[in-house]
């Protein structure tokens, strides 16, 4: 039937179609006597249609029988599947079917044969696998793949004769390979412009690339295609430019395109690099490399050919579009033949040729029988199996087609339905179906009413209802309930609860990340109820015990999955149960009484006990963990409370251990270890009702001590002995943690001498001599790295008095250096691991704190260090021996060792290394053995951020967290991971010490170490160093200074500083990607990297105080700037943990810090790099600072620092921008103020910056310091921009400043009234200061900017101040703010000026009328002050006459001063007598008035008015003064160019000599204001020529004439020069002329 449907050419094409689905299913069927038969029929078939007996017979006829074969769907059926067939008589039919077909090509039409090629082309990648020479079926798949003449021409089309001869070079035979080079040399020697390109093609090439795609490690195609954007577009474009530009250097660029590589993981990120174009330039790039030249380019290659790869892998399209180009096959054949030796180059071109010669079969959809409407995901790459079975791929991909896409699943047999697990399954499955799930089959299970649906033998077994109700959590978990209630006997409420515990388990192990059924079911069932009533007894026999230990290990197991949201019911019912009256069971059972340790004597008895008293002490500290997140404040008291109690409790479990129970060291261990996570919480002692704290903290001292001594002290440490280990830990931890609390609850230092010891003997002889901290040396040489980190951390809690700091000192004088130099041998071991080294820093850093003398002082506490030299007999105390020790220890030599090999990636441990050579430590690392793990990542929050001057052992902070970051830095096996370079870590080998090292007790001398291995420098240590050095630099500044600069520490210190590192640890926070590492490790990372750049910044601005060239060098500065506006510039609002987040915001803000310190101390060397540095990442600038700004609530001290800088910054480019004003440079680098005022791009940012400092400033109260540090920076910000001018105008900042200068007048007047209030008599009156802001803020905004005073003079601002005048009177500074605030606003604006002439009536307070109230305008008070000659404060009369100048130009306010006869003043002036030559500042201020009044002819009338002024005028033109120098002759100069004022001048032979006089003067100014005034005087005024002829005047005219015009070149012409010229040879033509 289906070959007469395909035989006849008007057959129905849906009758095809549907009988091709029956023919595939046949070829498929799963029966396999149906499959045989089907592959024998179409053989016979063939051989009938095709065989050699039909030769005589019309061809067309009978190939038409054959049609129903040639299609892709059926050969790729017959190819992948027949073929593959394990039964011999399916695969060799299929096998002949396929070579009858491939050798009929004379016994078909050429229609028929056409169509048969055509159907072949797109299973050709799968038919070649069986490629063979030595096979028939393989000899003619080879066929295909040769060309049938020398034309060049074959079977198939050349392109798809290309793509076959590509792909024999990865079939599994070697020498159909070998058969294919041949091939590709006769294509690639034909192919057009071969000559020219690499390489060429020759037999010796050719032999050595037979396996060439044979790789070892063949690539995954696998993307990323995740929901959120990681890396900006904006940033792939960069990057993108950076890889395409021909003007930057290879290497950047092969860098740039290796991080596009890693970049295009992501699918999302491909459409960028498509639009730009990216496939037509590495096509062009691989063009270049196969030229003759093209090994320049050659490094780019690789990266390229990951780029292309990736995004051929997303993009099917693509792949069909160059998969046709024959040139790109022939292309990438010749890179490999180039890189043949480079494994990588092959394997990516390997990968290519897979992506492009087998896209054909790649696609599922074509082959289905029914194709999905829904196109597959294009990230995934997937190749039928049979290819993989055929071909050696060098790519790793997803398979398809394992069967046919044509197979059927036949019907189950009744046979198999019989089957009992079938049957169980089925009827299960048909009543979880039938109740629409568990639930409503559970409740219909429980009905009293049973209906009958279906046949009996679909009902649920009992084992069947039995297996529903336990696996179903709350059903199950309502059982456990049910049946502890309903118990007879402690065996069945034992069980229930330990089912419980398996439901806990499930949730454990099933929702990793989450709350389970459990969880979520427990919080809705009354379970308390059930539970309580065995934790409010005592029990009475072993079995209760041991129902109380399962119900304690089932409550631990609930609170610890509970830990990340535990509920607060729950733990109130749990407090609330510990915290009964008597009887309190669950405390009770902690402590042994008499009764019970007479009871031990039962074996049994004893270890049920023990394992009762393990889980209530594991609940305990599972319930202190439960409260890191908890804000419940009824749950917090409750909390506070039981911390107090269980301390007290723990106290009599540790006093109860008297002998013989003393030794009994596992029930000691627990009873420490509770302690110390108790301790690690601050004010656990504060809480009771009826001891004080610092009797629990005594009491907890005295048993501790006690402890150290017992097992460790007298037995010499447990260098002797292996006992007590873990107890000893525990107990050293304790004691770090109560020196802490001691701190906190002490009133004085008095309680340091409870840590004294008498050693020895306790007779009080011995005592006294012994007493001290001698117990804690020992244990800093301890062989455990815990204990050693531990007891040098309590060290470092000690010194932080100065009391702990003398004691410790006398309690080491019998060592060998004494305390200083056995901390700083600890400090420079470099075989010690790196958190013991920073703890000996730290204590250090604390004995620096306390001031110590340059010589030695009788009687003085303090003395510091004491070297002593044996051999000269010299000693030194104080500052000069510290000079010694650390010249004797190569200190700062090691220092610089340290940085050079610090290791900056993450750590990674071989756990099954032993911490020494030849000792196995087996310790716990997941239990609470590891005392590490109650330690945190340093404080980001510590008390030196705060006060730079404090101790710095409030960094070493312990946290009550199991869940945090857990830092392991010991002597454990680590490796680095790929991030670090080498160069970053280099291990070094245990050295020899000085000499004179300092050697402890017993004779274990620290100068020589035990062998252990060599240990990382961290982050953390160097942050230590840092600090230690800042503290050395406060000590002796000039030493340490010097000693930094030889060893070029700064540079090495600055160098570890790596924001590029830091970015990408963030950027893994906020992708959570799941092939990252441990997100507490990263965190971890992070937060050390930010403690070291919070040190560093520290130490820097010591630095600058004290010597700025350790900092000022080019190099140095420009790279430590780019780090820290880089580490600005992170973008952390996706990362989620609070912790870091304050770790960023406070190193923010000592960085901040730093920049403005070297603005202020280094300010011309670090502003051009800063400014470079902020424009270069101006946009993500712009979103810092207004995040910082934005955190004044939540985070002032980075919303100051940010201010602060900002300010600073605004400020130095003002200076500098002065300074370089008549300067022409070359280099213009970008200014903050230009950033704000022509950036297009962040306009919206800026103004967001602008509006959050406004509101800064105006959300908070006067009295709020973060006020008037916003109220600076908007000062800055509005000084030098007119955006931010226009966006306070926007803001109402000048109507609100105004308003707000009412308000306060009001204020004062109020005040004024009321009896005893003395106004203005404090200088830091609230009111005073706010006033002077608001008039510097209306200054600044009005400044150069007309639309701002339009604005202040609708606002009535002259009003204003004049009723605030009285007040001004009374306070010269704030006088001067008012007159600068004036003088801007009347600057180049007539209707300002005018404003202040006008009436205004204002209330002005009763006292201030004797001092001169104002009258009727503002204009005659500025005159009234202007009068008063002298004025007190010289800036005052500056700013009057300042102001005047401004008024002077105005009409109105001219009429103003004439009236009132205010130029009078200027007569009374006095000349200099005597020797002086100079004119007071007063004369000064006075000309440059009557300059600006002489610019009108109103004002010229003015001058001329005033008798004897042009006299005076004459002879103060004789004097000298730097400021304005040539005032008088100005005025004469604009007085000559009025005709009505000519006479007057011509009159007065004085101006004319002094005007004369001019021309022979030396300077040139003087000369060119002489010209100009005796030019203007003779022009079109006859009788001045008259006078001018005077030959004295004359000659001077023509000497200085023919002077001009030799002196003057033309290469010397400027403007002014030639006016000059001008004017001399216009006076010269008027005097000559008649």
């Amino acid at each position: 039937m289906l070959e007469r449907s395909w035989k006849s050419a008007q057959a129905s094409p849906l009758l095809q179609g549907e009988s091709q689905k029956v023919f595939l299913r046949m070829l498929s069927h799963p029966l396999l006597q149906v499959k045989v038969k089907t592959y024998h029929c179409c053989l016979e078939i063939i051989k009938e249609c095709l065989g050699v007996h039909n030769v005589s017979q019309p061809v067309s006829s009978l190939c038409n029988g054959i049609h129903f074969l040639l299609h892709p769907k059926v050969l790729y059926e017959i190819c992948a599947f027949g073929m593959q067939e394990p039964k011999n008589e399916v695969n060799a039919a299929a096998k002949a079917i396929l070579t009858y077909l491939l050798q009929g090509r004379l016994m078909m039409t050429a229609l028929t044969w056409n169509k048969f090629i055509e159907a072949l082309c797109p299973v050709i990648p799968v038919l070649q696998g069986y490629a063979d020479t030595e096979d028939p079926l393989g000899n003619c798949v080879l066929l295909l793949s040769k060309a049938s003449s020398e034309a060049g021409e074959g079977i198939l089309p050349c392109t798809t004769r290309l793509k076959s001869i590509l792909r024999l070079l990865l079939v599994r035979k070697p020498s159909v390979r070998a058969l294919a080079l041949k091939l590709l040399a006769c294509y690639l020697t034909r192919e057009e412009g071969a000559g020219t390109k690499r390489p060429s093609i020759d037999a010796r090439v050719l032999s050595r690339v037979t396996n060439l795609f044979i790789v070892k490690k063949p690539i995954e195609l696998k993307l990323d295609d995740r929901k959120e954007l990681i890396i900006k577009l904006e940033t792939v474009e960069k990057v993108y430019e950076i890889f395409i530009s021909d003007d930057i250097d290879l290497v950047l660029r092969k860098s740039a395109a290796e991080q596009l590589a890693v970049i295009m993981q992501d699918i999302k990120m491909h459409a960028v690099v498509k639009k730009l174009c990216l496939i037509d330039k590495i096509i062009e790039y691989l063009n270049e490399c196969v030229g003759q030249d093209g090994e320049v380019i050659e490094c780019l290659i690789q990266p390229s050919l990951t780029l292309l790869r990736k995004v051929l892998c997303a993009d099917p399209v693509l792949r069909v579009s160059l998969s046709q180009q024959s040139s790109l096959l022939t292309l990438l054949l010749r890179v490999s033949l180039i890189f043949h030796e480079d494994c990588t180059v092959v394997t990516e071109v390997g990968a290519l040729f897979c992506l492009l010669l087998f896209d054909e079969v790649s696609r599922m959809d074509m082959w289905s029988d029914s194709p999905s409407s829904k196109p597959s995901s294009p990230s995934i790459f997937s190749l039928p199996v049979s290819v993989f079975r055929r071909y050696h791929l060098p790519v790793h991909a997803l398979g398809h087609h394992a069967v046919s896409p044509y197979s059927m699943v036949l019907p189950l047999s009744a046979d198999c339905l019989a089957l009992k697990p079938v049957s169980d399954m089925l009827r299960m499955a048909w009543n979880l179906s039938w109740y629409h799930g568990s639930d409503n089959l559970l409740k219909q299970m429980n009905s009293e009413t049973k209906i009958h649906e279906f046949l009996d033998t679909l009902k649920l077994s009992t084992e069947d209802t039995l297996t529903l109700r336990m696996t179903h959590t709350a059903s199950g978990l309502k059982d456990c309930l049910h049946s502890i209630v309903q118990a007879a006997a402690h065996r069945e409420a034992r069980a229930a609860v330990t089912r419980m515990s398996f439901y806990l388990l499930n949730d454990r192990l099933s929702f990793k990340d989450g709350t389970g059924p459990c969880g979520i079911t427990l919080k809705s069932l009354s379970w308390h109820t059930t539970l309580n009533r065995f934790l409010q007894v005592l029990p009475a026999c072993t079995e209760d015990e041991k129902l109380l230990i399962d119900i304690i290990h089932f409550l631990n197991k609930l609170l610890k999955e509970q830990r990340k949201s535990v509920s607060t019911e729950l733990l109130n019912w749990l407090l609330e149960l510990l915290l009964r009256h008597s009887p309190n069971p669950l405390f009770d059972l902690l402590v042994l009484t008499e009764s019970q340790s007479r009871e031990e004597a039962d074996t049994i008895r004893t270890a049920v006990r023990q394992q009762l008293q393990k889980e209530l002490m594991a609940l305990f500290n599972t319930l202190l963990l439960s409260f890191g997140e908890v804000a419940d404040r009824k749950c917090l008291e409750l909390f506070y409370v039981f911390q107090t109690q269980l301390a007290l409790k723990l106290l009599q479990c540790l006093r109860v251990t008297d002998a013989p129970h003393f030794y009994g060291l596992p029930s000691l261990e627990r009873t420490l270890r509770g302690m110390a996570h108790l301790t690690a919480f601050p004010g656990w002692s504060s809480h009771s009702p009826l001891t004080k704290p610092l009797e629990i903290c005594v009491k907890y001292l005295s048993g501790l001590l006690e402890v150290i001594t017992s097992f460790y002290v007298e037995r010499g440490g447990n260098a002797m002995s292996f006992m007590g280990k873990g107890v000893t830990k525990s107990t050293v931890l304790c004691l770090l943690h109560l020196s802490h609390e001691m701190m906190v609850q002490a009133q004085s230092s008095e309680w340091m001498s409870l840590w004294f010891l008498p050693l020895g003997s306790q007779g009080e002889e011995h005592a006294h001599t012994q007493q001290g901290l001698a117990w804690l040396i020992p244990l800093w040489v301890d062989r455990d790295p815990e204990v050693r980190f531990t007891s040098l951390g309590l060290g470092s809690a000690l010194t932080t008095l100065e009391a702990g700091c003398v004691a410790l000192a006398s309690s080491c004088q019998n060592i060998s250096g004494g305390l200083w130099g056995t901390v700083v041998n600890i400090l420079l071991d470099q075989s010690e691991c790196s958190m013991v080294r920073r703890e000996a820093a730290f204590i250090l850093q604390n004995l620096l704190v306390i001031p110590m003398p340059s010589v030695i002082i009788k009687d003085y506490t303090w003395q510091g260090p004491c070297v002593h030299d044996e051999d000269s007999g010299l000693s030194l105390t104080g500052k000069p021996a510290l000079q010694a020790l650390l010249y004797h220890c190569h200190f700062y030599e090691h220092l610089s060792q340290m940085v050079k090999h610090c290791y900056l990636g993450r750590y990674t441990f071989d756990l099954n290394c032993s911490a020494f050579h030849g000792t196995s430590e087996g310790n716990d690392l997941n239990g609470l053995d590891d005392s590490f793990k109650f330690w945190r990542a340093p404080s980001r929050t510590s008390n030196q951020d705060q006060d730079p001057s404090s101790l710095s052992t409030s960094e070493t902070t312990v946290a009550a967290s199991l869940g945090s970051a857990e830092f392991q830095p010991l002597v454990l096996c680590a490796a680095p991971l790929p991030e670090a370079s080498h160069d970053q870590f280099v291990a070094q080998v245990a050295g020899q010490h000085e000499t004179a090292s300092p050697r402890p007790p017993q004779d274990s001398s620290l100068s020589a170490p035990l062998p252990r291995q060599c240990v990382f420098v961290t982050p953390p240590l160097l942050s230590a160093v840092c600090s230690l050095l800042d503290s050395l630099l406060a000590t002796t500044p000039g030493d340490t200074a010097d000693a930094l600069r030889q060893a070029r520490l700064m540079e090495l210190l600055c160098g570890i500083a790596d924001a590029a590192l830091l970015e990408t640890r963030v950027r893994e926070l906020q992708a959570l990607l799941p092939a990252s590492p441990p997100l507490e490790h990263t965190q971890a990372q992070v937060s050390f990297l930010l403690e070291y750049l919070s040190s560093l910044s520290r130490l820097l601005q010591s630095c600058l105080l004290v010597d700025p060239d350790l900092l000022v060098q080019d190099e140095l500065l420009k790279s430590l700037i780019t780090n820290v506006i880089r580490v600005l510039t992170i973008y952390i609002k996706d990362v989620l943990d609070a912790e870091l987040i304050s770790a960023f915001y406070q190193t923010w803000t000592h960085l901040f810090n730093l920049l403005a310190t070297l603005l202020r101390k280094a300010g011309p060397a670090s502003l051009p790099f800063i400014t470079m540095g902020l424009a270069r990442h101006w946009a993500a600038v712009i979103d810092t600072f207004c995040t910082c700004v934005g955190l004044s609530a939540t985070c002032p001290p980075l919303c100051t620092a940010s201010l602060q800088f900002l300010s600073i910054l605004l400020t130095e480019e003002a200076k500098r921008h002065l300074q370089d004003k008549d300067k022409t440079s070359l280099c213009h680098s970008p200014t903050l103020a230009s950033l704000l005022d022509k950036t297009q791009e962040n306009q919206a940012s800026v103004e967001r910056l602008n509006e959050v400092i406004l509101q800064c400033y105006e959300g908070k109260s006067p009295k709020d310091t973060l006020r008037r540090v916003a109220a600076n920076a908007l000062l800055s910000l509005l000084a030098v921009s007119r955006r931010a001018q226009k966006l306070a105008l926007r803001a109402s900042l000048v109507d609100g400043c105004i308003e707000q200068m009412k308000h306060i007048h009001a204020q004062l007047n109020l005040d004024c009234l009321r009896p005893g209030k003395a106004a203005l008599k404090r200088k830091d009156d609230g009111f005073i200061k706010e006033l002077s802001i608001a008039m510097q803020l209306l200054r600044n905004c009005l400044y150069q900017n007309e639309e701002c005073k339009e604005a202040a003079l609708e606002a009535h601002l002259v009003p204003v101040l004049h009723s605030l005048w009285p007040w001004l009177l009374m306070d010269d500074s704030l006088m001067q703010v008012a007159l600068q605030l004036l003088c801007v606003y009347t600057a180049n604006f007539p209707s300002g000026c005018s404003s202040l002439c006008w009436s205004s009536y204002g209330q002005h307070p009763a006292q201030a009328a004797h001092r001169g109230a104002a009258g009727s305008s503002l204009m005659l008070c500025i005159l009234k002050l202007a009068s008063q000659v002298p004025l007190e404060n010289a800036a005052v009369q500056q700013m009057v006459f300042m102001f005047l100048s401004n008024l002077a130009l105005s009409h109105d306010c001219k009429g103003v001063i004439q009236k009132n006869n205010f130029l009078q003043n200027f007569l009374s002036l006095t000349l200099p007598k005597g020797g002086n030559k100079h004119l007071s500042n007063l004369t000064v201020l006075w000309l440059k008035l009557l300059l600006n009044i002489s610019f009108g002819e109103d004002g010229q009338q003015m001058i001329l008015r005033l008798d004897g002024c042009l006299d005076l005028l004459t002879e103060m033109s004789r004097y000298k003064h730097k400021s304005s120098p040539y005032a008088p002759l100005l005025i004469f100069h604009n007085i000559c160019f009025s005709p009505a004022n000519k006479p007057k001048i011509l009159a007065n032979e004085k101006i004319i000599s002094v005007l004369a006089a001019c021309l022979e003067s030396e300077n040139q100014n003087a000369q060119r204001i002489g010209a100009a005034a005796l030019w203007a005087l003779i022009h079109n005024y006859q009788k001045a020529k008259t006078t001018l002829k005077n030959p004295s005047i004359k000659r001077r005219v023509d000497e200085a004439y023919s002077i001009a015009k030799k002196t003057f070149s033309d290469s010397e012409e400027t403007p002014l020069n030639t006016y000059y010229l001008k004017c001399l040879e216009n006076l010269v033509q008027q005097l000559n002329s008649s």
